[in-house]
């Protein structure tokens, strides 16, 4: 296959923007899909794992396919997070950059509907958005799709509950001979379904780099714990990775509440992101995670997508994932863009059996990480209640003639004795903590 954008049609104007976002080589995928986006008439499905550049491989064809000449809406590109709309668009936007005359919106819920709507006053011939909010603008005669010749459904694996529901309305205010792209990381029978009903007859499919997730340079492991010891086996893990960034996977925004706060008590530097939190902490917490303020995110699946970070060196699977998918996708927020990295998955002994299921199923291997012994813990434990001692801020209300009082009783000692006598008092208050409760002796009944 060709390994230039010259002899996939693209032109000089984005070829220029990419080369200034140092892409100069095409990935599989967009070898295959932007040409059969750009010469032929037909619907085309594309899939491809997850980091395999498919803004790319469906964003260079859509701005050379449109009228940019044209200021009305003639593209709708449908994402299943607000994360990733953000995404894509900042991405499209940077392609387009020597293009002046393409105007870019992003349109997703959880925030006023209003400012969304005077965005909508001004042109934007290409939109990107969340099925949801686009209806409800739709709804509002805030935008006009029916002029709209391509449709996008971008990780339409992960929209397939909300596309069921909006497709309907979607497709219906487009014109007939509109051509739709579908990108997705698998193809479960839901998005069949929608192939079916919503693409044209014999659409173009292109696959890339879907052999296995083993064809990445992904370490797959996992360890098993009692329910007990997972958060402090995690924490141990976690510590042996200081420096280094990476998302842990929650099946519910409960747990993902929980883990975070958790994570914060032992001062770890990580934050929390989900459906429910408001699109301000959301955009604050992966502006942090992004410019490496913090190193770890606690995630659910679907608030994770759009989370094209570079250098994630790993990812834990505190809950192991329901489906094959979810792992894929999972994984593939780390190796991206050739380098290597790392999957770690916690389990209990009765989720051990399905290992087998998802190695036969991705093509991938794992091995048995090692488990910290609970000395390994114990110390562990004992390293994070020291940092937890370093970062906490002093309380400036104590009266100073406590202070004195306190600081007389300890101002004879070096520092390492002071470490080595607070160290002793830590160690021994856990022991004490893990000593097995008597149970209190029931006194005897006097027999009549």
């Amino acid at each position: 296959m060709t390994s230039t954008f010259t002899a996939l049609g693209v032109m000089d104007a984005i070829q220029k923007a990419l080369q200034s976002q140092e892409i100069t080589s095409p990935t599989d995928i967009q070898q295959q899909a932007i040409p059969a986006m750009l010469t032929s008439k037909k619907d085309v499905i594309a899939l491809a794992q997850t980091g395999t550049g498919k803004t790319v491989a469906f964003g260079v064809p859509l701005l050379q396919l449109i009228d940019r000449t044209n200021p009305t809406t003639q593209a709708i590109i449908l994402v299943p997070t607000r994360e990733l709309g953000q995404q894509i668009q900042s991405n499209m936007a940077a392609l387009a950059v020597n293009l002046p005359k393409v105007s870019i919106a992003v349109l997703y819920g959880g925030v006023p509907v209003k400012d969304q709507i005077e965005r909508l006053k001004e042109p934007a011939q290409i939109i990107v958005a969340t099925p949801g909010r686009l209806i409800d603008l739709m709804e509002r005669k805030a935008i006009n799709i029916t002029q709209a010749n391509y449709l996008v459904l971008d990780e339409a694996d992960e929209m397939v509950s909300s596309l069921k529901d909006s497709l309907d309305t979607i497709v219906t205010a487009m014109p007939n001979n509109r051509r739709t792209f579908l990108l997705s990381a698998t193809m479960p029978g839901a998005i069949k379904q929608i192939v079916q009903n919503y693409l044209s007859k014999n659409p173009i499919e292109v696959s890339a780099e879907m052999a296995t997730l083993g064809s990445q340079k992904i370490t797959h492991e996992y360890v098993v714990v009692e329910p007990i010891e997972k958060l402090d086996v995690l924490m141990h893990f976690l510590n042996s990775r200081i420096g280094q960034r990476g998302i842990i996977f929650c099946k519910t925004k409960a747990a993902v509440n929980k883990l975070a706060k958790n994570l914060a008590i032992n001062k770890f530097s990580s934050g929390a992101i989900h459906g429910s939190l408001s699109q301000a902490i959301r955009d604050r917490m992966m502006g942090q995670f992004r410019e490496g303020h913090i190193d770890i995110l606690v995630a659910t699946d679907l608030a994770a997508r759009g989370i094209d970070v570079k250098g994630i060196e790993y990812v834990v699977n505190y809950h192991l994932p329901e489906f094959y998918d979810m792992y894929v996708h999972r994984s593939g927020r780390t190796a991206r863009a050739g380098a290597t990295g790392y999957a770690l998955t916690i389990l209990q002994e009765e989720e051990v059996k399905e290992i087998p299921e998802f190695e036969h199923e991705l093509g991938i291997s794992f091995s048995a990480f090692a488990k910290a012994s609970p000395q390994q813990i114990e110390d562990n434990n004992t390293v994070l209640w020291a940092k937890k001692i370093f970062k906490t801020k002093p309380n400036r209300e104590i009266a100073a003639e406590l202070k004195e009082s306190v600081h007389a009783v300890f101002h004879h000692l070096t520092k390492e004795e002071l470490i080595d006598k607070l160290m002793a008092e830590r160690i021994a208050s856990t022991l004490k903590s893990n000593e097995p409760k008597s149970l209190p002796k029931k006194k005897r009944k006097n027999k009549l």
